[in-house]
């Protein structure tokens, strides 16, 4: 948790896609296995919607693969897997953001903070278990070579999105990174954080995230390991009237739906990454960061989420 923390805290000028690249690979210290793929490898990879989101910053994007094979390594037994969302700092590219509080945005890389601290502590106590950790780190920033809203990008999958804002650049991050995910490991279930979306901070406030699945005993569990440890989840609905509102004309999907349902749509659009493989979606924006001390989190990043799926996988999947 402390490493998560500090993670989110740091300011983008010292934590960007390289240098948080290199914070995971320490991890190899306890067992981790961990990969870094550059611009070269995702092109080749045909990850359109990852760099296109990172295309605008001096600072080159990396993907990050974290493995710890902690289990019985029976022969087929499939990996459960967590996907972060690791945008080291979003000025919302050319949709830019307001200038107040975009100081925040140093921390829109709480997911993954929260997978590579996750990471940390399932090899810190030698879990029982095959997990993956994936991280997609990139800056998005506005300048001359910056995607513009109206592009479509290609992602890894084939399906084509296109941008119709920049600033929902985090789903544009996780899409690749998902279906990679899912088309090399496989896994069992797979769970991604994000600080996706301010429509969630609207609905829930700071006390809980939303919790979005195609899986109901996954969204049981998940449930019942953060009511264990005091990190709150919520479950919000989706379904084919929401799916509706990011049908695009010129390409498969539009990265954006209608004002209201923001979160929602948000997740439809994930949903759309993740074939038939078990998944949830946690969206952290409104916990990841506290602007105030409280009797278990200090003061700026909270490691939210990382309490919660140690104790899922200590509870459901660990020795399994």
């Amino acid at each position: 948790m402390v490493l998560t923390r500090d993670l989110v805290s740091e300011t983008a000028k010292v934590s960007y896609p390289e240098s948080l690249a290199a914070e995971a690979r320490k991890l190899t210290r306890l067992g981790v296995k961990v990969e870094v793929l550059g611009v070269r490898e995702m092109k080749r990879l045909g990850m359109g919607a990852l760099l296109g989101v990172a295309q605008g910053s001096a600072r080159e994007p990396r993907l990050v693969v974290m493995r710890w094979n902690g289990g019985k390594r029976a022969k087929g037994k499939k990996p459960i897997a967590f996907v972060g969302k690791g945008v080291t700092f979003d000025t919302g590219g050319i949709s830019i953001k307001p200038s107040g509080g975009m100081e925040d945005m140093k921390w829109d890389m709480g997911g993954a903070g929260v997978v590579i601290g996750l990471m940390k502590a399932l090899a810190g106590r030698k879990a029982r278990v095959d997990a993956v950790g994936v991280v997609g780190l990139v800056e998005n920033m506005p300048s001359a070579t910056a995607q513009r809203p109206g592009d479509i990008v290609t992602t890894m999958s084939g399906q084509t999105i296109e941008v119709i804002n920049t600033d929902a650049e985090g789903r544009l991050v996780l899409a690749d990174a998902l279906w990679y995910c899912k088309e090399r490991f496989d896994p069992k279930i797979m769970i991604d954080l994000a600080t996706l979306t301010g429509a969630i901070i609207i609905s829930l406030g700071n006390e809980m995230a939303g919790l979005f699945s195609n899986d109901d005993r996954l969204c049981k569990r998940l449930s019942a390991a953060g009511a264990a440890v005091h990190e709150r989840l919520w479950r919000l609905p989706m379904g084919e009237e929401f799916d509706k509102q990011i049908r695009s004309e010129a390409a498969d999907m539009k990265n954006v739906g209608n004002r209201g349902g923001g979160s929602i749509t948000a997740a439809q659009l994930l949903q759309r990454f993740v074939g038939k493989t078990p998944w949830a979606h946690l969206d952290i924006a409104g916990v990841t960061w506290s602007k105030a001390d409280k009797p278990t989190v200090p003061k700026g990043g909270t490691a939210f989420g990382v309490r919660l799926l140690d104790r899922l996988v200590a509870d459901y999947y660990e020795g399994k």
